[in-house]
């Protein structure tokens, strides 16, 4: 399975190199109320897209070198990361595909290009308020548009489902801090997992991440 990962790995590295690449315009360094910064001048939803699949590539590279050392618990925070963000990939991918982008997409994209930092160039004194859209509406899209053979509320309950497994990860809830505990004699092991019975379906977990951000790189070449 690791030859696999890797293997599929380079080629979704190939695959965004010729994307970038591809790109009509380029990040521009632009002089910025806390300093100069890289941005996209014009702010389209294809650079929304390619931004998403630079960090869906990079989380599971992460995600990977996680897994190697042991730190499951970490890797599954991460993939948390990753659905979300190849969520965000196929809402946005679909806008483009069904020549139809909602008041949702606009108040997405609007969310996603806001600045941490406004005018007055420091955090404590920004007054930004990032206008999150809710996950179980992006989910709600998705369900229709996908035509899964599950109905609309079925499907968005198997993800919410699947959100919620690992939100007790990235929130360090208690049954999920407990799988670090065991060994002879029992402790935590808050150097990693190796050697454990955790690697194995942290192992299988991965390969199906790396698998769903392959396909993310599929779809936004369709777009």
């Amino acid at each position: 399975m690791e030859a696999t990962i890797e293997l599929m790995l380079n080629l979704m590295d190939r695959t965004f190199q010729d994307f970038e690449r591809g790109m009509p315009t380029k990040p521009e360094f632009f002089q910025l109320s806390f300093g100069p910064a890289y941005r996209f001048k014009e702010k389209n939803i294809y650079q929304a897209m390619i931004q998403k699949l630079a960090r869906a590539q990079s989380s599971v590279r992460a995600a990977q070198l996680l897994l190697r050392n042991g730190f499951v618990q970490e890797q599954a925070i991460l993939h948390r990361t990753i659905d979300e963000t190849n969520e965000d990939i196929m809402f946005l991918v679909y806008a483009v595909t069904n020549d139809s982008i909602t008041e949702l997409h606009e108040r997405f994209l609007e969310a996603f290009w806001e600045e941490e930092i406004d005018e007055s160039g420091t955090m404590i004194d920004s007054e930004q308020k990032r206008p999150m859209i809710p996950r179980k509406k992006i989910h709600a899209y998705l369900a229709k548009i996908e035509g899964v053979d599950l109905d609309p509320s079925s499907y968005q309950e198997v993800i919410r489902t699947i959100s919620k497994g690992y939100s007790g990860f990235v929130h360090g809830a208690s049954p999920h801090i407990m799988d670090m505990y065991g060994g002879n004699p029992p402790h935590f092991h808050t150097k990693g997992m190796l050697g454990t019975t955790r690697m194995e379906e942290h192992a299988d977990d991965l390969w199906n991440y790396v698998y769903r951000s392959f396909i993310s790189h599929i779809t936004y070449r369709s777009s």
